[in-house]
């Protein structure tokens, strides 16, 4: 969300015309109140795609399986603690329902952990974009001092041997010569969080289906989109497509509570940490709002309990609006329509290998 005339320039993609059309209540647009709503959201949102390999790569079921396995393992970190499902739980949507999430040896993390679902379609990963894909996250994880700890690749690739995962790795990349390799670990847990994609309602709904949402939901995606909120806040993931700035109209701290963190030297300034560069101070990869309402708490630092607190925190904040207890629930009720299935797969915590003797 953002001021309007942040929003017109960040959605240059929609005519003037269309962008007029939108601003117009649904009402008054036509009696069929569900197709123009309908149509007027797929002007914005897109269904979530049937899959999200990349172009050349096969998702093949070894690849996912070694990738499943990997994203599940702790073995590897220098603590034996921590993987990937640490902070990405089953339990929890895919995050881990903590404000600061923790690392290796206990470590506190500047930055709250978002659902790892529907992440491998954002534009990059963090918060502030430092990674451009899922499966650059998962390289460099591994020699990450706040993730696994390790201190070279060679150290990783003897932990996965003996701990007996030469046999999936050679299953999974049959033709290599060194099958059990950092750039392979890398390749599988991106094969695996690429099937990770939630459908919800709302996916119905865009397709045609104008009974997938309530009509507190319905009216509240109206209200979304008429208040503002799908100026940052649309494409498929519905969000996490572009960078802005939190806090348009004041410092966000003044408005969510949040503290310095000693670790940033202050308050999280977003990008600027990763590129140094002041126009980046407090830009922050935008959230995707996918099954937003499972994995409280709220932005990047966790400093917002309530999804209904959030909703009128970024309208404040971002769009210098204050919303009514009703726009609040029917907005929420949106929001919930955004949520799907935990999937299958997902929900079943592997057989890891056991180390031969």
């Amino acid at each position: 969300m953002k001021n309007s005339k942040l929003w017109l320039a960040g959605v240059s993609a929609v005519s003037l015309s269309t962008l007029f059309a939108l601003s117009v209540p649904l009402t008054a647009l036509s009696d069929n109140n569900d197709k123009v709503l309908i149509d007027k959201a797929n002007t914005l949102f897109k269904p979530l795609p049937a899959s999200s390999a990349l172009e050349n790569t096969d998702l093949t079921p070894n690849r996912v399986a070694l990738g499943k396995a990997l994203f599940f393992e702790t073995r590897v970190s220098s603590d034996g603690r921590l993987g990937c499902a640490t902070c990405h739980n089953p339990a929890f949507y895919g995050g881990d329902s903590l404000a600061l999430s923790v690392g290796i040896h206990g470590k506190v993390l500047p930055r709250n952990a978002p659902t790892v679902f529907n992440t491998s379609l954002l534009m990059a990963q963090h918060y502030g974009g430092n990674r451009a894909t899922v499966e650059e996250q998962a390289f460099k994880s591994l020699l990450s001092p706040l993730a696994y700890g390790n201190t070279s690749n060679e150290q990783v690739e003897t932990k996965l041997t003996k701990l007996g995962y030469l046999p999936l790795f050679k299953a999974a990349y049959p033709a290599d010569e060194k099958p059990v390799s950092v750039e392979n670990w890398s390749k599988a847990i991106g094969a695996f969080e690429r099937t990770l994609l939630t459908p919800s309602p709302f996916d119905k709904f865009l397709k045609g289906d104008a009974q997938a949402l309530s009509k507190n939901a319905k009216l509240g995606l109206e209200k979304f989109i008429n208040t503002g909120c799908s100026g940052c806040h649309n494409g498929a993931t519905v969000g996490g497509q572009s960078y802005q700035k939190f806090g348009i109209t004041q410092d966000y701290w003044k408005v969510t509570g949040s503290t310095p963190k000693d670790a940033l030297g202050g308050y999280d300034k977003g990008r600027f940490h990763d590129t140094k560069n002041e126009a980046d101070a407090f830009m922050f990869k935008v959230p995707q709002l996918r099954n937003v309402a499972m994995t409280p708490p709220y932005f990047h630092d966790g400093s917002v309990d309530t999804l209904p607190q959030a909703v009128r925190v970024m309208a404040q904040l971002q769009l210098g609006k204050q919303l009514s207890d009703e726009d609040v629930m029917q907005i929420v009720s949106f929001l919930e329509s955004l949520t799907g299935d935990i999937p299958a797969d997902f929900a079943k915590v592997p057989r890891l290998p056991v180390a031969p003797h």
